[in-house]
């Protein structure tokens, strides 16, 4: 079992990597105030509400699955089923499930009685190595990506990898996309090391998937200590592919998976910055020939989209990294090197967008 400490100024938390059974006495320590509220849908908690024996559990809130939970209704739901349970704003929110379980439940937990802690159990490959880590919360509205939310942190995270041996294939591939990501934004090796190890962290190789989790949750550890608040632009490293993939799910109506569409994105991104003249012919065919070795879509029209890539551009250009100086993105000036580009040409990424099939 690894712990991993998240150094967050006046709220410090640990990421622990390893077997949940062996880290209920640190969930038994925080739920010591009474019942625990949990978030999770039906599935997962079938799956895995059992393994949570040592707690002692309010009644679930159950969501919607995938992406339909990050919902206005849903949210309101888990305020008002909170306030039922006549919840203390000390006891923890237990969030049991993938990204968007944590999103919701964590956006809840920061509104209800104007904060009270929230405790992740990530149950996809998704949540484990990038989601459940860095205090970002959000919903969907008015067709945007994440377009409501706020920043709070957990007070503890169980990551425990043998939860993925639940998991489908498509969901797995569409978490080892962010587990890609973190080679290409700064560490060419990790990258180096996906190419050779990819195929057995994907095909159920314990230790493959907890080097690869261990790894994911130092990287963005030292971004969100650096950048808790995504104020200062180093942070928004994070988001390579991002721009273009948040766009992608919304345009495809959440048809593709958030990695799906993350795995296209950070493909445009390399053949945006090849044309710019910032990377490598030779990069990003190493980037899109291992997306696709693991049957990753890397174009628009693998993703459902092709032929659409005005409406991408509309889209894109409402996305929160934007400015009153223009849209900013995420390019790669090489493998392991993501930069965050300010104002970059909307004329020229309109005539890429266009002609990117």
């Amino acid at each position: 079992m690894t712990e991993i400490r998240v150094a967050h100024t006046g709220a410090d938390y640990d990421v622990i990597v390893g077997d949940l059974a062996k880290a209920m006495p640190r969930l038994e320590a925080l739920a010591s105030a009474g019942r625990l509220p949990i978030v999770s849908d039906q599935r997962v908690f079938d799956l895995h509400g059992g393994k949570l024996a040592g707690v002692t559990l309010a009644e679930p809130i159950l969501v919607p699955e995938g992406e339909s939970a990050k919902d206005w209704r849903i949210l309101a739901n888990i305020v008002e089923q909170l306030a039922r349970l006549n919840i203390k704003r000390s006891t923890p929110i237990l969030a049991l499930g993938g990204g968007s379980v944590g999103d919701v439940a964590g956006l809840a937990a920061s509104l209800f009685k104007r904060g009270c802690p929230i405790i992740h159990v990530p149950t996809t490959l998704l949540a484990q190595a990038d989601s459940a880590i860095g205090g970002k919360t959000a919903i969907d509205a008015a067709g945007q990506k994440n377009l409501a939310g706020a920043f709070h942190h957990p007070a503890l995270v169980i990551a425990d990898p043998s939860l993925l041996e639940s998991l489908d294939d498509r969901q797995m591939r569409s978490g080892y996309a962010e587990v890609v990501k973190y080679g290409l934004i700064d560490d060419a090796e990790f990258f180096a090391w996906c190419e050779a190890s990819g195929g057995r962290l994907l095909g159920g190789d314990r230790d493959a998937r907890r080097l690869a989790i261990e790894h994911c949750v130092r990287t963005k550890a030292r971004f969100v200590v650096a950048d808790p608040d995504d104020t200062l632009g180093s942070r928004a490293l994070l988001n390579l592919g991002h721009t273009f993939g948040h766009a992608i799910e919304a345009l495809a109506g959440h048809t593709v998976l958030h990695g799906e569409a993350v795995a296209t994105g950070i493909s445009l991104a390399f053949r945006f910055s090849e044309r710019l003249g910032l990377c490598s012919a030779d990069e990003v065919r190493r980037v899109t020939s291992h997306f696709a070795s693991v049957a990753l879509p890397t174009s628009l029209k693998e993703a459902g989209i092709g032929g659409r890539g005005a409406d991408l551009f509309a889209l894109m250009a409402q996305d929160k990294k934007a400015d009153a100086g223009g849209l900013n993105l995420v390019l790669a000036f090489g493998i392991g090197d993501a930069r965050l580009v300010r104002a970059a040409d909307p004329a020229s990424l309109i005539d890429f967008l266009r002609n990117a099939g």
